[in-house]
Formats: C-alpha cells, sequence, structure tokens
C-alpha cells in the first residue's frame, strides 16, 4: 500500500562539465565533481544530517554518486543507485569531444533543436523519453516503502520532474522547454516534494523549489 511520503530533490555539486573555461571537454555521465562541487556536496551532506532521511537514492552518473557519496558519510545511509535519475541524455557521440569543435556545436545545436520535439537526433533523448522516464522516476518514488527520501539528480532532470508533478496530464515539450529557462537551479540546491495517495486534488505537489541556503 502506497503512503504519504517527502522526497528531497538534490542536484549534484559542480562537475568538470559545468565549467566554461577552455579546453572544456563533454565527458557525459563519467564527468567528476569539481574541488568546489565537493565542498558544495559537504554543505548539503550537513543539512541532510538534519532531516529525517530513510533512504538515499543517486543516479549512476559519477558527479551524482560522488555527491551522493559525501551525503551517505554523513547520514550514514548506504547509496541506492537508479538509473531514472540520470541527467537528459545528450548523443554519447560527443562524449570526449572538446566543446569548441565545430562538429561539436553543430550535433549540439542540432539536439538542442529537436529535444523539445519527437524528432531524434542520434541516440539522445526527445521529449517523450524524457516524459517517460519521468513518470517512471515518480512511480518508483511512489511504490518505494520509505517516507523520507533523498534523491541526488541532476538539473534539467529535476526540472524534468517538478514539471510532471506540477502540470500532471498537462505537461508538454513547450512547458518543459519553458521550465529549462526559467526555472534556474544551483548546484546542490534542494527541492522537495511531497506525495499523498489520498489527495483528491493532486497526490504529488511542490513544496518548495532549489532552496541553497546551506551555501
Amino acid at each position: 500500500m502506497r503512503k504519504k511520503k517527502t522526497i528531497y530533490l538534490v542536484r549534484h555539486g559542480e562537475a568538470e562539465h559545468n565549467l566554461k573555461e577552455p579546453p572544456r571537454l563533454y565527458r557525459g555521465p563519467l564527468a567528476e565533481l569539481t574541488e568546489l562541487g565537493h565542498q558544495q556536496a559537504q554543505c548539503i551532506a550537513e543539512r541532510a544530517s538534519k532531516l529525517p532521511i530513510d533512504a538515499l537514492i543517486a543516479s549512476t552518473m559519477v558527479r551524482a554518486q560522488q555527491t551522493a557519496g559525501h551525503i551517505s558519510r554523513r547520514i550514514d545511509k548506504s547509496i541506492i543507485a537508479c538509473e531514472f535519475f540520470v541527467e537528459v541524455l545528450l548523443p554519447s557521440q560527443l562524449e570526449g569531444k572538446v566543446w569548441l569543435d565545430p562538429e561539436v556545436q553543430r550535433i549540439h545545436d542540432e539536439w538542442g533543436a529537436t529535444m523539445y520535439t519527437h524528432q531524434r537526433v542520434l541516440d539522445g533523448e526527445n521529449f517523450p523519453d524524457i516524459q517517460h522516464r519521468s513518470h517512471q522516476a515518480l512511480r518508483y518514488l511512489e511504490d518505494r516503502p520509505e517516507e523520507n527520501i533523498m534523491v541526488v539528480t541532476h538539473g534539467l532532470f529535476k526540472r524534468a520532474l517538478v514539471a510532471t508533478v506540477v502540470l500532471g496530464d498537462y505537461i508538454s515539450a513547450a512547458a518543459l522547454q519553458k521550465m529549462e529557462f526559467s526555472f534556474r537551479t544551483v548546484n546542490t540546491g534542494l527541492t522537495i516534494l511531497s506525495f499523498d495517495p489520498d489527495d483528491k486534488y493532486s497526490k504529488w505537489s511542490m513544496l518548495s523549489w532549489n532552496d541553497y541556503g546551506h551555501l
């Protein structure tokens, strides 16, 4: 039987791909935290120690696992790795390439222009993929037995989850695209969701967005 629960969504700490200066490589799932990213992760870990966390779930991507590692050590909870919470996937052909390379920019721009459509560029995710995975992630959380769950995820996918919670059946590619640029996130920013299976108006709701007071 599903029960009422609170979900603490955390964006990972600053990672290599968040840096702007060249030479900037796209490392995809393998991007690691910077020194600042580790410091940010320690800050959210300290904050997590004051929350009633029953389970710690994290994206399988390295930067999320490293962030979760700091939290895990501070609250003494093991990390549950889950593919549902990885970042929206760019074409894998970009991995290991220099961002300023003209061909890399061409592929990235082509993917970005079609991400919020039903078109597909190479193996990058598009809107139907993101929408499907968001619903999978929420159902996964609904079915878990814990009442207080912390999830370490990524900026864009975090917005997709929140869009699904806030808009429900009204979500569209255009709405998600608007949220990408108007719902800003900070590394290790904390967003809190609530799930109540007995709420007749909205089972999912958002309690707070992108709280980074711990920084």
